[in-house]
């Protein structure tokens, strides 16, 4: 199978602890993050993704909102210049969490983050070496 990301949820998944907008949304991307840490392949999609499902039936959920995408282009435009492919719509690809995690930490790729209201939480949990974070080996 394939877990279906928008762009901007490449780095989310980086820093994900646990914590999220519902306890359905927090139950689904434990279940996400499971699949993604035993490899399973990424497609980028454009818009809500695997990780927005639980939000969407709320009456204007996030996911849609114009930051969120831009948040995707931003971060799509950043990870496809450190990994040297394009990343967008339809791109499949298992990404190498470590080099991420080593950019993001150093703030190589982060331009995303800097309007959301997660980035004090994923900067605490990229200070601390990933050590909680639910996808991939520490």
């Amino acid at each position: 199978m394939t877990v279906r990301l928008r762009g901007h949820h490449l780095l989310c998944m980086l820093t994900f602890v646990g914590e999220g907008y519902t306890p359905a949304f927090t139950a689904n991307y434990r279940r996400l993050a499971e699949r993604l840490s035993a490899g399973e392949e990424i497609e980028i999609v454009s818009g809500p993704d695997d990780i927005c499902a639980p939000l969407l039936p709320e009456g204007l959920p996030h996911c849609l909102s114009r930051s969120a995408v831009a948040r995707d282009e931003t971060a799509a435009e950043e990870i496809g210049r450190l990994l040297r492919i394009p990343i967008g719509e339809g791109t499949k690809i298992v990404p190498d969490e470590k080099l991420l995690r080593s950019n993001f930490k150093a703030g190589t790729i982060r331009r995303a983050c800097e309007e959301c209201e997660w980035s004090e939480l994923c900067g605490h949990v990229a200070g601390n070496g990933f050590k909680d974070a639910l996808v991939g080996a520490r």
